[in-house]
């Protein structure tokens, strides 16, 4: 059985890369945009499924998982949370935090190396 073995270049989980690609799928969904209740379900499918269709273009040894949430801006604020146990070394996570006058966005994306 052959091992498989990642570039050098490769360790560790690029957060900039992911963030910057996010970022741009957040700004093709939402930008122009003010919010709609009845858009949130199409924006946030479409803002998750191409961050990780993208992500998967890279061609790198991850899984991922994206999430994505989007309220109606407001005095109250947004906040949110996420643990992780991994190996640091080799997995990692990125956070996107979009908004405008009328919306927040923020955007999880966790990568779990493929160790075979």
């Amino acid at each position: 059985m052959e091992e498989y073995h990642r570039h050098c270049d490769e360790v560790g989980f690029n957060a900039d890369e992911a963030h910057n690609i996010v970022k741009e799928c957040v700004d093709g969904v939402l930008g122009g945009e003010d919010y709609n209740q009845n858009n949130i379900n199409q924006w946030t499918a479409s803002i998750v499924e191409q961050s990780l269709a993208h992500l998967v273009k890279l061609g790198k040894a991850y899984k991922y998982i994206v999430t994505c949430a989007v309220v109606q801006r407001s005095a109250y604020g947004f906040h949110t949370a996420s643990s992780c146990f991994w190996d640091t070394t080799s997995d990692g996570t990125c956070t996107v935090r979009w908004e405008n006058r009328t919306m927040n966005c923020i955007v999880n994306v966790f990568a779990i190396a493929i160790v075979l």
